[in-house]
């Protein structure tokens, strides 16, 4: 496992690699990663992890500050795994160089957690575009567990450049709550609390009835997981997993929801 952390060095490293696989990632390596890992292996010749824990993408600096870091551990993982290589950029390296044009979402795009963590997904494509154009790989990949986040640069990378997005299904702990670096914030009795808050909203997903009345379903979910678990929920919503529209029957729906546990924010989807 080759660790690169310059650019000029990662360019000569994967100069000769026409198929190589890319996972991006902020570290905290967890089961989810190594699952793209081992898909990447699977479909790709070579692969190449990043951990970097971008700022751009933050719009709470607080939030920047103790997101779970172990550089150690994240390579010991990778290590094992038998990753080709790594990528650790630098911040100033990988931001040397200014955008020309400005990131901006549409109206339309700011819904879910765009709607609430403003300039997130701007900061997650501007890197997403840093990382495609330094490595150029034929594919990209990336859970479902951020579905938004995926949608978004499935759009934007795949309209722009060869690299292809490739989507992994979300992995979830015995518990059945979805894996996260942000649960390493958890503590045991909190992450057991969001393992039935899925269990939950999964239930309510899959009870639901073609005739019911989608809002007044989601307000009576809404005000149940509010009473019994004493969260704070920013949105629950149905939405159309091919366009992210509101929808209003069942028919390729995803139930969408974020929520915070002792100022810890957990998303989710099923």
């Amino acid at each position: 496992m080759k660790v690169l952390r310059n650019i000029d060095v990662l360019k000569k490293a994967i100069n000769s690699n026409s198929n190589l696989g890319f996972v991006p990632t902020m570290g905290g390596i967890h089961k989810g990663h190594i699952s793209l890992v081992k898909a990447s292996k699977k479909k790709c010749k070579k692969t190449i992890v990043s951990i970097y824990v971008n700022p751009t993408q933050f719009n709470n600096k607080k939030d920047f500050l103790r997101y779970p870091r172990d550089l150690n551990k994240d390579l010991e993982k990778l290590k094992r795994l038998n990753v080709d290589f790594v990528f650790l950029p630098s911040t100033e390296e990988i931001y040397n160089k200014k955008r020309l044009t400005k990131i901006r979402l549409t109206n339309s795009q700011k819904i879910l957690c765009a709607k609430f963590r403003k300039g997130h997904f701007e900061g997650v494509l501007d890197i997403m575009e840093r990382f495609a154009k330094i490595i150029k790989p034929k594919f990209i990949f990336m859970g479902e567990k951020d579905f938004q986040q995926l949608f978004l640069v499935k759009n934007f990378i795949e309209a722009k450049y060869k690299s292809i997005i490739y989507p992994c299904k979300t992995i979830r702990d015995k518990n059945y709550v979805a894996l996260s670096s942000r649960n390493y914030l958890l503590s045991k009795k909190n992450l057991q609390k969001a393992g039935l808050i899925s269990k939950v909203l999964k239930n309510a997903k899959s009870s639901l009835k073609e005739n019911y009345l989608i809002n007044n379903y989601l307000k009576i979910i809404k005000k149940k997981l509010i009473k019994k678990f004493k969260i704070k929920i920013e949105y629950l919503e149905f939405r159309n997993k091919n366009n992210l529209n509101k929808q209003k029957n069942m028919t390729n729906s995803k139930l969408f929801v974020s929520y915070y546990i002792n100022k810890v924010r957990l998303i989710d989807n099923f």
